[in-house]
């Protein structure tokens, strides 16, 4: 038997070094794997890079500054300045011409505008019954409006949009708008009762037992508008889930507004609350426009204009009226800004 025939000596040291090498390589990768396991996890120990803190540029400073500071000082100029003058004013006696005319009285402004002037008090009970009149029968409109409107009603927003366009009217002209409809020779009331022209018709606005109401009237016109719209806003961001859950657990829709809707509205119930305030505490335009504040219509704002301006001006009572506004219109701002404030601190 012949003997199988054996590879040339070339081949075979050849396949012996290329054997070699893929083993040298094998052994090589491996002892690198090896090697980089523990290596990971000291990469991923590293400290981290501390952040470079940036800074603000020159021209970020001077944009910032502007932006800031100018409204700022504007602020200052236009309202705190004259604001912190009324009050030291108020404690003076001045003719409103020369500045050397100025001299100290003290306390006496006030104890003129609280003792002897005779408006003063009627004009704080008007300014009582403004109140009462928008948060007892105003905004209660406004929030049934906004809650008929939010059933998504055929016209709904007609509605909305009749009911929002006295907002959008200065007081002054709401006044004006309102004159023509009191009006008793040619008013829109006086001529739809037959009586506009002739001995019977109603002095709507000139006779003082009853032109008060009829600017409350007027007043509110604009007013209902703007709870509306206020309310409107709250129930829209009221979760539907809430009231789905009350109605799960059997309660009607009466139950579920008054329990679960109404105080979900909290924000918007202070929000209507100081506006009403200080609604009811600047009210001015639509009583100056009638009959300048007078004959049943004074205001604590209408007597302030008329010791400022106008002749026989008394500076310093004017100031005075005006120092006891602020104080007036400063509680119910101060209390909206501390819980405001004072909730998101807790």
């Amino acid at each position: 038997m012949d003997d199988p025939p054996t590879p040339p000596a070339g081949k075979h040291s050849a396949g012996r070094h290329r054997a070699a090498a893929a083993e040298k390589r094998w052994a090589s990768g491996a002892s690198g794997m090896q090697g980089t396991g523990p290596a990971a996890p000291a990469r991923r120990d590293r400290a981290p890079k501390k952040r470079r803190i940036l800074r603000l540029t020159n021209r970020d400073k001077i944009v910032l500054a502007l932006m800031v500071g100018v409204p700022t000082l504007l602020e200052a100029l236009l309202i705190w300045m004259p604001t912190v003058l009324s009050v030291l004013l108020s404690f003076t006696k001045w003719n409103g011409l020369e500045f050397g005319d100025i001299r100290s009285a003290g306390s006496a402004n006030y104890e003129f505008a609280v003792q002897t002037y005779p408006p003063f008090w009627p004009a704080i009970q008007h300014n009582i019954l403004w109140l009462v009149f928008l948060s007892v029968v105003a905004t209660p409109l406004g929030l049934l409006l906004a809650v008929l409107l939010d059933r998504q009603i055929r016209g709904s927003k007609i509605y909305q949009t009749v009911f929002f366009v006295p907002v959008m009217l200065s007081m002054a002209l709401v006044g004006i708008v309102w004159q023509l409809v009191y009006s008793r020779d040619a008013g829109l009331i006086n001529n739809v009762l037959g009586t506009a022209g002739t001995s019977h018709a109603t002095d709507w606005l000139g006779d003082s037992d009853i032109n008060i109401w009829a600017a409350l009237i007027a007043a509110s016109w604009k007013h209902v508008g703007y709870i509306m719209i206020l309310y409107l806003a709250g129930l829209k961001g009221v979760d539907p889930s809430i009231k789905e859950a009350a109605m799960i657990d059997g309660a009607n829709d009466r139950q579920i507004f008054l329990r679960v809707v109404f105080p979900a509205m909290r924000p918007i119930n202070i929000i209507v609350v100081v506006i009403t305030i200080i609604e009811s505490l600047r009210a001015f335009d639509i009583v100056y426009v009638i009959n300048g504040g007078t004959n049943g219509l004074e205001l604590i704002s209408a007597l302030i204009i008329q010791n400022l301006l106008g002749q026989g001006q008394v500076i310093g009572v004017g100031s005075a009226l005006a120092a006891i506004l602020l104080v007036f219109s400063l509680i119910p701002i101060v209390t909206y800004l501390i819980r405001v404030f004072g909730k998101e601190d807790g």
